[in-house]
Order: structure tokens, then C-alpha cells, then sequence
């Protein structure tokens, strides 16, 4: 069997030994999830690339000092919010939001119906911008990348307790913010 089919804890001991090509798999396989996030966390395309290439730099580099090969995923999402909360602290956004299904494939839209959702995608981003850096973080991580409240905790070095808070004031923010798309 190829290297395909080795789950991450394979690929991971074997990029650690320093199989290069093991690496590149694991980079083919969360690359695009890396990327989303810092794109919707930090919402330029430039920014959010310069994000994933460091974060995978600091991977290959730190592999051998992991201390479980199962642990790769939460740390590759924690370098990659830690760096986007570094540089969000450095900046105020200006985050354009886009779903990923807005870029990579072409939907049949009435014009009116995609108006409204132009519209609502700006009413989201700005709501997303009246977000605290780290309520953003969370929410992202909850909603868009379906990651547990423990992962989350882990990622950012919080409680989980302190997560369910950031995610439910994210959560009430962003509700009263969309109130009129409802």
C-alpha cells in the first residue's frame, strides 16, 4: 500500500525522521484547512498564505521535538490561530469574507438572490470584525472547522469553560448583528 492510505500518525513519525515526502503528504492533506482558517481569520488571501507557509515551516522544523504523533492536527491548528492572533494583535482587519464555495465553483443564482447573499456575506464579515480576536478564533474553529470545545481550549491554552463563553458571546453578537437577514 502507498503512503496515501497512512493515517497521520504514520506520516507524522516518518516526517519526524525526517521522510520528506511523508511531510509533503501531511501538507497536501491540511494545507487547504489551514488556509481557510487564517484567511477567515485575518481575510487577506496574501496574509493568510505567508500564515500556512510559516506554520508549515515551524512543523517540519519542530516535528522531532512532538511529543505524540496523534497531537499533529491541534498543533498545526494551534500555530496557525496563535500566528493569526499575532497578527490581527499587529492590525485592525479588513476582513471580506468569501465561503469557499464561492470561489471554487460557479453556483446558478438568480441576480436578486445573489445580491442578497453579496450582502449578507458583507453583513457577516462586518459582524465577524465587531468580534474580540480571540471570540473570532473560537467561533471560527467551532463553526468552520468543527473542532470540540476541548480542541479549542487546547489550541488557544484556555479552559474549555473560557471557550463556551467567548463562543456564546460570539454567538449573541452575531446573532443581534444578523437580526435583519433573518
Amino acid at each position: 500500500m502507498g503512503d496515501a492510505g497512512w493515517d497521520d500518525a504514520t506520516l507524522v513519525a516518518r516526517a519526524g525522521d525526517g521522510d520528506a515526502h511523508a511531510f509533503e503528504r501531511l501538507v497536501v492533506r491540511y494545507q487547504r484547512s489551514m488556509y481557510r482558517l487564517a484567511l477567515r481569520m485575518l481575510g487577506d488571501a496574501g496574509d493568510a498564505e505567508d500564515v500556512v507557509q510559516e506554520v508549515f515551516l515551524a512543523a517540519w522544523r519542530g516535528l522531532p521535538e512532538l511529543r505524540t504523533d496523534a497531537a499533529f492536527v491541534g498543533w498545526l491548528y494551534r500555530m496557525t490561530t496563535n500566528r493569526c492572533l499575532n497578527a490581527l494583535r499587529a492590525r485592525r482587519p479588513t476582513t471580506e469574507l468569501q465561503p469557499d464555495s464561492a470561489r471554487s465553483r460557479r453556483v446558478d443564482v438568480q441576480p436578486e438572490r445573489a445580491t442578497e447573499i453579496s450582502s449578507e456575506l458583507a453583513a457577516l464579515t462586518t459582524a465577524l470584525d465587531g468580534l474580540t480576536a480571540s471570540q473570532r478564533a473560537c467561533w471560527l474553529l467551532r463553526e468552520a472547522h468543527g473542532r470540540s470545545y476541548e480542541e479549542i481550549a487546547a489550541i488557544l491554552g484556555t479552559s474549555s469553560t473560557a471557550v463556551r463563553g467567548r463562543i456564546a458571546r460570539a454567538r449573541a453578537q452575531l446573532a443581534e448583528a444578523m437580526q435583519p437577514w433573518r
